[in-house]
């Protein structure tokens, strides 16, 4: 391919003046191509860095996103209040748990996972909080972890967002101090193969309105997965009360988990996962989907930074625009999002070849989320 590529240059140069001459307006009129032009909104070219199919994906996210959430997102803020239908509409798009293959998941790629995050964030933080949570922390963690006849018993109902997910971890006396939870299992004195879970969890995005909760709880010690079925607590044993008066997320439903006694059967343990290893697996996915998310986010606030200054007049008429102060803000974060969104890409192909580790999903998460508030709040 290479050599190809070198031989056509060669053959170029030797009927015109050498290729490293040119501009490369000339060396492209050459090629029957026109040349670039800069697009603010693409400013680096990501676009053809993707496959026609993550291009397409994009696509329907972004006209859900702008079509379905955008139209109520202001009153669902407003008013605290997230519309379940929601994650059925999701679902009906194909947008659940997509990197998933088979179980009626999509089977896409990270970065196209990626795109769908970004599409969603645009509109609201809370929108693709709740979409993170379904599919990178739920629906992930019964894909990794759990055994075929769990997998094949929640994950085709949870991609059509009929079932919700959610996913608890952290409690009121142990958030970044995961590995000291409270939050305990012991087994059934009364009936044989039940394990019973009690303890708290909190800050919890869907656990008011979840179906299937994924808890982590120790067990003689050690932390383990477990699937709780709301439908099968007896009554008291299971309360899921939600958070109110958040000052952010508002769009999205937060709530606690208190757990007395709930019976959950053996078969519902994830059976090959103990530690902090589960749990750290499934933040890593959803942390790679916040690093896109946020800028989405940053690309929504140009995008509205920048009608503004073109339509806001000031000193002798003329737009905000035209002031070099503002041409620079916008530049800034213009450059940020580009830059990130090319690191999230890079990410995405690691992702794709086995190849991403840790630290790598959280520096971009750190530097994207900071650039991206950074922005928000000029």
């Amino acid at each position: 391919m290479f050599r190809i590529i070198i031989h056509s240059h060669f053959r170029l140069a030797k009927r015109s003046r050498p290729s490293f001459l040119r501009t490369e307006s000339q060396w492209l009129r050459t090629q029957g191509r026109k040349a670039s032009t800069f697009d603010y909104k693409d400013s680096l070219q990501l676009r053809n860095l993707l496959e026609d199919e993550e291009i397409a994906i994009a696509s329907t996210a972004e006209e859900y996103s702008q079509k379905k959430l955008l139209p109520r997102v202001l009153a669902a803020y407003r008013d605290e209040n997230f519309d379940k239908d929601i994650l059925k509409e999701m679902g009906e798009a194909g947008l659940l748990g997509a990197t998933i293959t088979g179980y009626g998941c999509a089977g896409v790629s990270d970065v196209a996972m990626g795109l769908i995050t970004r599409a969603v964030e645009r509109v609201d933080s809370g929108y693709r909080s709740a979409l993170s949570v379904q599919s990178s922390l739920s629906m992930g963690a019964i894909h990794e972890f759990g055994s075929e006849e769990l997998k094949e018993r929640f994950l085709p109902t949870m991609a059509k967002g009929t079932l919700t997910g959610c996913f608890g971890l952290t409690e009121p006396n142990h958030g970044s101090d995961p590995g000291s939870m409270e939050t305990t299992a012991r087994i059934d004195p009364n009936h044989e193969g039940v394990y019973l879970l009690s303890g708290s969890k909190t800050w919890i995005t869907n656990s008011p309105i979840a179906d299937v909760l994924v808890v982590w709880a120790k067990l003689d010690g050690k932390i383990r997965g477990f699937l709780i079925e709301r439908a099968r607590c007896p009554p008291g044993s299971l309360e899921t009360p939600p958070i109110k008066n958040k000052t952010g997320l508002r769009a999205s439903i937060t709530g606690m988990i208190h757990m007395d006694n709930v019976p959950v059967p053996k078969e519902f343990m994830f059976p090959d996962v103990e530690g902090l290893r589960g749990p750290f697996a499934c933040l890593n996915n959803a942390r790679y989907g916040i690093a896109w998310g946020t800028m989405g986010a940053l690309e929504d606030c140009i995008e509205r930074a920048r009608e503004y200054s073109l339509s806001r007049k000031q000193f002798k008429g003329n737009p905000l625009a035209k002031y070099q102060l503002i041409q620079k803000k916008l530049a800034d974060a213009v450059t940020d999002a580009t830059f990130g969104l090319l690191a999230c890409v890079q990410a995405g192909r690691l992702k794709e070849n086995g190849l991403l580790v840790p630290e790598m999903i959280s520096m971009i998460k750190r530097q994207n989320c900071d650039r991206s508030l950074a922005h928000a709040r000029q």
